[in-house]
């Protein structure tokens, strides 16, 4: 087991003296990944990304706060803009068909019809087919995770595009960077976003259609 921070990357299992019964995505899929790992119920978030567990401290109240902004806008427009079908759902389990990967993104967006169907059943995870949006709100310990690959190790930015989830929005909330970008145009075969835009922290954020929404960030901080 290695340590990153404050996140931990467990490139295996069996350096923790710990024996699991099935793969790790297997039991993430099960809803059982944590259990199997003997972790503590501290909110913490257990993951698999890029073949590697990796087990994520709680966010912080600066890192929810933003999270709450971006639904708020959503939950707004189901109010004020008749027809508007979009719902949202903060820290699913998301199942990566095909590429055997299980991410708890900070939100996804979905058809708000879906979202009340799924929670009707007895469905542990949502999959990426469902997702038109998946959200990421980076934290200092685990940013590196949510970022497109800078060191040829798979992120959650090459998970989603592999899927073609069709937007992806990364809040980055390093000092360094403090930024709001849309990634669109997944090459699921290649792995990458096509498109890119981005906004600094105090511009509007402008969610193309399907959505057709303006994001202020005009208060959103970074982690500094």
């Amino acid at each position: 087991m290695s340590e990153r921070s404050h996140d931990v990357v467990v490139t295996s299992v069996t350096q923790m003296g710990v024996e699991i019964p099935d793969t790790p995505y297997a039991l993430f899929v099960r809803g059982g990944l944590d259990d199997a790992l003997h972790r503590p119920d501290d909110g913490s978030r257990v993951e698999v990304i890029g073949g590697e567990v990796i087990v994520s401290p709680a966010p912080k109240n600066s890192h929810r706060w933003i999270v709450q902004q971006i639904s708020n806008l959503f939950a707004q427009a189901q109010v004020l803009k008749p027809g508007f079908i979009w719902g949202v759902d903060q820290g699913p389990n998301l199942d990566l068909v095909g590429i055997e990967e299980g991410y708890i993104p900070d939100l996804i967006v979905a058809e708000q019809e879906l979202l009340d169907g799924e929670g009707q059943t007895g469905n542990l995870c949502l999959v990426t087919d469902q997702v038109e949006m998946a959200v990421e709100v980076t934290s200092r310990s685990t940013g590196g995770n949510d970022r497109p690959p800078s060191d040829g190790r798979a992120t959650k930015w090459t998970g989603f595009a592999r899927t073609e989830i069709p937007y992806y929005l990364l809040v980055d909330c390093d000092p360094k960077v403090a930024k709001v970008f849309l990634y669109s145009i997944p090459d699921g075969k290649a792995g990458v976003y096509l498109d890119k835009q981005e906004w600094k922290f105090g511009e509007d954020v402008v969610l193309p259609e399907p959505f057709d929404l303006v994001l202020s960030t005009e208060r959103w901080t970074t982690w500094g």
